[in-house]
């Protein structure tokens, strides 16, 4: 699911807006689709400027936090602690996420109209979702990664796990791409002939249409939430339970940092799984209501965008909560100039070895 998904699966439910469209090729770029729409009962104007508002704040955030990480990153070469190679790659999604934003922000305030073409329409919701998706594996994978590098093989071979690591990330986002493919070859430009407007829909095959439409709510469902969710519960739960069974207290606040972690996994994407699978449940199983229509238009626009926080979060949480980011951040915009003066090496030597700074991450080299 993605931002033109919401607007789509809440236009189209069943019963009239289900049922009752044409669709025709009137030219090469343009599909004319005739629909029942319910009376304006929301006032889709307010919701449409509040969450805008709310985009850009996550844009600018987003596109802040995640470009000093990744900058951090080349700059420092900090990618070489064991885990970095996921937070590297993960900054990299979240950054391609938000910068699809202001697209969908143009869109919104047009009442969802989309002026920028096919060709714009389909690469913009590409990079959404690929990145999306990435970035929600690349988590699941570092609450794997930091059990197993700590519980059950803490002396493996650096090298070994490295070229492990560097598969995982590409297989990753070979995994995104072929996730994202679907709904990406059927999205089309559409005109509304009762409104003069045209907008960027998936439009799929007219005799299986609420099939698909539902398959890939529930695939969307499945691989962003059902599916990692209790990976990074399970994982992430089971080390700091070994973390907090021992009497060093920085390992025990690490516990607390790691539970922070699944924590925010679930805040961020309960609810607008769960108003997904309502959608669907909605779809499947109950008559058409206009009022079902607004409160799920509202729902899912509000959770959707609720949910992108964690483009923001990501990076404070995985990064700069962890001393040798900021101290990294400290030689990189405070001490650049500083060496001759010897405060860079102090810096230095007061950094955290691996094993420690990994408390979060609790890896030998």
């Amino acid at each position: 699911m993605n931002v033109i998904d919401v607007n789509f699966s809440s236009d189209f439910m069943e019963g009239p807006n289900a049922t009752d469209f044409n669709v025709t090729c009137t030219n090469e770029d343009c599909i004319i689709l005739e629909s029942i729409s319910c009376p304006n009962m929301l006032n889709k104007t307010i919701l449409t400027y509040i969450l805008a508002i709310f985009y850009i704040f996550i844009f600018v955030i987003g596109l802040l936090a995640n470009s000093v990480v990744i900058w951090l990153s080349l700059q420092a070469k900090i990618t070489g602690y064991e885990t970095h190679l996921y937070i590297f790659n993960l900054a990299i999604a979240d950054l391609c996420v938000v910068l699809t934003l202001p697209f969908w922000v143009v869109s919104m305030i047009q009442h969802d109209q989309w002026t920028m073409g096919e060709f714009i329409c389909k690469i913009t919701h590409f990079i959404f979702s690929i990145n999306l998706f990435g970035s929600i594996f690349f988590l699941t994978c570092m609450s794997v990664d930091r059990y197993l590098s700590v519980i059950l093989f803490p002396a493996s071979s650096t090298c070994k796990r490295k070229i492990i690591r560097q598969l995982i990330c590409f297989f990753v986002w070979l995994l995104a791409f072929c996730v994202s493919l679907p709904d990406t070859y059927f999205l089309k430009t559409v005109f509304l002939p009762a409104t003069n407007e045209t907008i960027c829909r998936p439009m799929y095959p007219e005799d299986t249409f609420k099939e698909w439409m539902i398959g890939m709510e529930l695939v969307s469902v499945a691989l962003g939430f059902i599916i990692p969710f209790p990976i990074i519960a399970v994982f992430y739960c089971l080390l700091a339970k070994t973390l907090s069974a021992t009497n060093d207290q920085e390992r025990n606040v690490s516990s607390k940092i790691i539970f922070s972690y699944v924590i925010v996994f679930l805040v961020c994407w309960l609810p607008y799984h769960g108003v997904v699978l309502l959608d669907i449940f909605s779809a499947l199983f109950m008559s058409f209501s206009c009022h079902m229509e607004s409160f799920l238009y509202a729902a899912l626009h509000i959770t959707q965008c609720f949910s992108l926080i964690h483009c923001c979060i990501n990076p404070l949480l995985y990064s700069f909560i962890n001393r040798n980011y900021r101290y990294e951040l400290m030689k990189a915009f405070i001490f650049k100039y500083s060496a001759k003066t010897g405060l860079t090496k102090l810096i230095d030597a007061s950094k955290v070895s691996e094993t420690e700074y990994t408390v979060v991450d609790q890896n030998t080299k």
